[in-house]
């Protein structure tokens, strides 16, 4: 099924895509009042995007710096190249640990590997505690938005999927009522878990530490609670030194929900005492990527989703039309790297406005990224 075929399906609801559409501009209006506030926004994004360029650059150089002090630091590190071999790597850490019940954070890495799936075939039991993941996890779909993985569900969607899986009344849909249910529900989970999955956010070189962002402290639950603690990244998301993280928090809050920063910014150097603190690394198609000049620099995505919020197409078609694990524009140019037969519609679900190039925290220009896709896709006859 193409894009434009999947999104007929969203737009037959006028309604919802109007609502929807409304949303995520409202968040584009927040990111734009956060980023009016600093004066140095636009030398941020530079800056920003000049680190980036570099640590590309002399990746391999910088993650073996990573790899040597985080397990100096006590890190078990693991690699894996592709998708399976991530998916392996967990389950026999879990199983190592003798672990049979997961609470999970937001890992946007772990969607793109389908590690729920594989680790129920196994008989392993995974709870994703970010509460917009929880709900769709709920209804087995996946995120339509990286950041806002529920935003295409109402209320009243939400309190119909609560009534169904967690018993609560009938037509109940305020969101404190939900909200508090949903806490509930899952402080069980915390307490009864074995192991705990974060992604990460940034991973700094020089220390061998990492960073995860939340704005429900869902992740700090569960890895303070849990005896195993697995953090799962893309090998993209390294920084070369600790001073540079101050740089990338600041865009990505105001970036992707307008906030000057997130509510929890959690650093993790060491595991804690008579805990087990794994690390797995992971390639699944990104040093391919890095091999093409002409989109390498995607690989600086920080997946603040404020492309997302600003795309006309994506806002009015719906994230479960792109048929990634990252929708909008981003993911337009990284899907065709993955399978360019598949996804080769996606290159063409946008009107190379700019919009996203303008918002894109650390300056890629999306726009003419689509546009050299599309001329792949005609040389290759992908279509």
């Amino acid at each position: 099924m193409t894009h434009a075929q999947a999104a007929e399906r969203f737009t037959d609801d006028v309604d919802r895509t109007t609502w929807h559409d409304q949303a995520l501009w409202f968040v584009r209006q927040k990111r734009d009042r956060a980023a009016h506030q600093l004066p140095e926004w636009e030398a941020l994004r530079e800056l920003a995007s000049q680190i980036k360029d570099h640590t590309l650059s002399r990746l391999d150089d910088y993650l073996v710096e990573f790899e040597t002090n985080a397990q100096r630091n006590g890190i078990t590190v693991h690699w894996a190249a592709d998708a399976a071999e991530h998916n392996q790597i967990v389950l026999d850490i879990i199983r190592q640990h003798n672990g049979q019940r997961i609470v999970k954070s937001k890992s946007m890495l772990t969607e793109e590997c389908h590690l729920n799936p594989f680790l129920e075939q196994h008989g392993i039991d995974v709870v994703d505690t970010d509460l917009g993941e929880r709900i769709i996890q709920f209804e087995n779909e996946p995120p339509s938005h990286i950041v806002l993985p529920a935003i295409h569900l109402r209320k009243e969607d939400v309190g119909r999927i609560f009534h169904k899986h967690l018993g609560t009344p009938e037509g109940e849909s305020d969101p404190q009522v939900l909200t508090e249910i949903a806490r509930q529900h899952l402080r069980q989970k915390f307490v009864a878990a074995d192991v705990a999955i974060s992604g990460v956010n940034f991973a700094i070189a020089e220390t061998g530490g990492f960073v995860v962002c939340t704005n429900e402290g869902n992740a700090d639950m569960g890895v303070t609670l849990a005896p195993v603690h697995i953090a799962c990244m893309g090998l993209e998301k390294l920084l070369p030194q600790l001073d540079h993280l101050g740089v990338f928090t600041r865009l990505l809050a105001r970036s992707a929900t307008g906030q000057p920063i997130t509510t929890y910014t959690s650093h993790f150097h060491k595991p804690r005492p008579g805990q087990a603190l794994h690390v797995v690394i992971v390639d699944n198609g990104r040093t391919e990527q890095l091999g093409r000049p002409d989109f390498r620099s995607s690989l600086k995505c920080i997946r603040c989703g404020a492309c997302m919020n600003t795309c006309p197409v994506y806002r009015r078609s719906g994230g479960h039309s792109y048929d990634y694990t990252v929708p909008g524009p981003i993911g337009s140019i990284l899907s065709p790297n993955v399978d360019l037969k598949k996804h080769s519609t996606l290159p063409f679900a946008s009107t190379l406005c700019g919009s996203c190039s303008v918002v894109w925290p650390v300056k890629i220009d999306i726009h003419i990224l689509l546009y050299k896709w599309r001329q792949i896709v005609g040389q290759q006859n992908a279509l």
